[in-house]
């Protein structure tokens, strides 16, 4: 498989689902009728049981929605209860929710990432914790800014689709060349984002989120990379798919999907703050 920038998808086995070196499914960009890939040297070949189907679009597809839709109903709650208490002058219930969900978030992607192996429960428990971490947030700005939670959202999901779409269209080839760029730009904003809070520790302003030129700037060019970073996800689910993966690993897409989402929307949510503040 190709590389790629989101961790979740590191050093993942390939597989057939007992149908031998090329998997019989369709990708998200592949024809129908077209064959899969062949296997490279160095990766292992967990076979699946003959019960047990390939993994399958349908599959990814459901899975994402199932995810999506936890973090979806967590976050709206989450949301909800933080805009009460920002009402109340209460800021510490909020700070609890947005620190436990982001800590539980964090503990169980480092696991599953680590692991390398797909779980249902472990992705929905995943999206659950940070549709928490992402609701109390929202909730806050919420109270603040008016109408920015919506905002926020629609703008993950215009980016998201048009992301696939340009995908599916091949407008935009995921080739070696386009992956390491892709993964360059991710690790140098990262690295700046970690420098960032170091020196902000110790009094040092960067200018990368004060709110700033600069911090806008910055926060739409965080946004383009994980916008592209989408084209990596959708790549390498549909490598899985062709390879003829077992359908389990469909949640494993899912949480490689879910990751990049969390990015992108709370990079949506940050940058829409610092407009409306500066209005």
């Amino acid at each position: 498989m190709r590389s790629t920038s989101n961790p979740a998808f590191r050093n993942l086995p390939t597989g057939s689902a007992g149908h031998g070196s090329y998997g019989p499914n369709v990708g998200f960009n592949q024809p129908q009728g077209m064959p899969g890939y062949g296997m490279p040297s160095g990766y292992g070949t967990p076979q699946a049981p003959p019960t047990e189907r390939p993994m399958t679009v349908d599959d990814v597809v459901i899975k994402t929605g199932l995810s999506l839709g936890t973090a979806l109903v967590t976050g709206v709650l989450a949301a909800i209860y933080a805009m009460g208490q920002a009402g109340a002058n209460n800021i510490g219930p909020i700070i609890g929710l947005m620190v436990g969900g982001m800590l539980v978030g964090l503990v169980l992607s480092l696991i599953m990432i680590f692991r390398q192996k797909p779980s249902g429960p472990m992705t929905l428990i995943y999206s659950a914790a940070e549709g928490v971490f992402l609701g109390a947030i929202t909730g806050l700005f919420e109270f603040i800014y008016e109408g920015i939670a919506l905002q926020a959202i629609l703008g993950t999901a215009g980016v998201f689709i048009t992301m696939l779409v340009v995908y599916k269209t091949g407008a935009v080839k995921v080739t070696p060349k386009l992956t390491k760029w892709i993964i360059g730009a991710t690790a140098g904003v990262a690295i700046l984002m970690l420098a960032n809070l170091v020196l902000g520790l110790f009094g040092v302003n960067m200018g990368l989120r004060d709110g700033g030129a600069l911090a806008i700037i910055f926060s739409l060019v965080v946004i383009g990379i994980a916008a592209f970073n989408f084209l990596l996800d959708f790549d390498m689910a549909d490598q899985m798919i062709r390879q003829g993966m077992p359908a389990k690993w469909a949640w494993f897409a899912a949480f490689g999907l879910m990751t990049t989402l969390v990015w992108l929307y709370l990079e949506i949510l940050r940058l829409l703050s610092y407009l409306q503040g500066n209005d």
